[in-house]
């Protein structure tokens, strides 16, 4: 059970947000506004999980290294997601602007996204510089969204106890079926992940809010809120990069 997603009145006819970043914690909704803006302006989503997974299917050099990596219990390196970015970006429909969900995730591949923006700058493949939009939720309340989260296991239909229950506790409106709980929407797993990130992630972030091309957005409201205050964010940020350019 989601909110009902309302379009913004923007369209790649009038705006084009170019290349997005979606910066913010775990459970935060980076991959739910990714999906609302791609399918709003036709950029693609970029997202380090789905290219992994990816790689490894189609058993690409990259993705054997990160198959023997994860096979070993390791976590896959910079250098090798660092190559898989970039490959993804010279496939066609990048070249108009993408979102980026879930990288950069450290200091060392946000230097590597910049530098490769940068060439493709340069080089007249992508006109437009990265912003980067932070969504901004309490821990507190993301630890429900998370530690909530119930899924039906047949049509995928998501509910939260806390927020968004089913008529009946446990079961699917639709389906009838027992709801279960993913083995990583546990307090544990989130705590542990709430570390990582504010030990690596949370710099990132930093990082480009000293380049004037950052925004941060409160995304503890409804989607189509959230929505409309990141489309809104990008507007005003890329009406500043044209001025900061005449």
């Amino acid at each position: 059970m989601t909110d009902s997603i309302q379009r913004t009145p923007a369209s790649a006819e009038d705006f084009l947000p170019g290349p997005v970043l979606l910066l913010g914690a775990p459970g935060v909704g980076k991959g739910t506004q990714a999906q609302i803006l791609m399918a709003e302006y036709g950029i693609p989503q970029i997202s380090t999980g789905e290219i992994l997974r990816k790689n490894i299917a189609d058993g690409t050099e990259l993705g054997l290294k990160a198959k023997g990596l994860m096979d070993q219990g390791l976590f896959v390196d910079d250098e090798t997601v660092n190559g898989m970015v970039a490959a993804r970006l010279h496939e066609p429909g990048a070249e108009r602007g993408f979102i980026l969900d879930g990288y950069p995730r450290t200091l060392a591949q946000a230097g590597f996204i910049d530098g490769l923006l940068e060439v493709h700058q340069v080089s007249g493949q992508m006109t437009l510089r990265l912003l980067a939009v932070s969504l901004k939720v309490d821990e507190q309340e993301l630890l429900k969204r998370i530690t909530g989260r119930r899924i039906c296991p047949a049509c995928k239909r998501s509910y939260n106890v806390y927020s968004e229950p089913p008529l009946v506790a446990g079961i699917c409106d639709v389906e009838g079926s027992e709801l279960v709980q993913r083995p990583d929407d546990t307090e544990e797993t989130f705590r542990e992940r709430m570390v990582e990130y504010n030990a690596k992630t949370a710099h990132v972030i930093e990082h480009y809010r000293g380049q004037g091309c950052f925004a941060e957005v409160d995304g503890a409201r409804p989607v189509a809120e959230v929505t409309a205050s990141v489309v809104a964010a990008l507007k005003s940020l890329r009406a500043a990069e044209v001025v900061g350019k005449g």
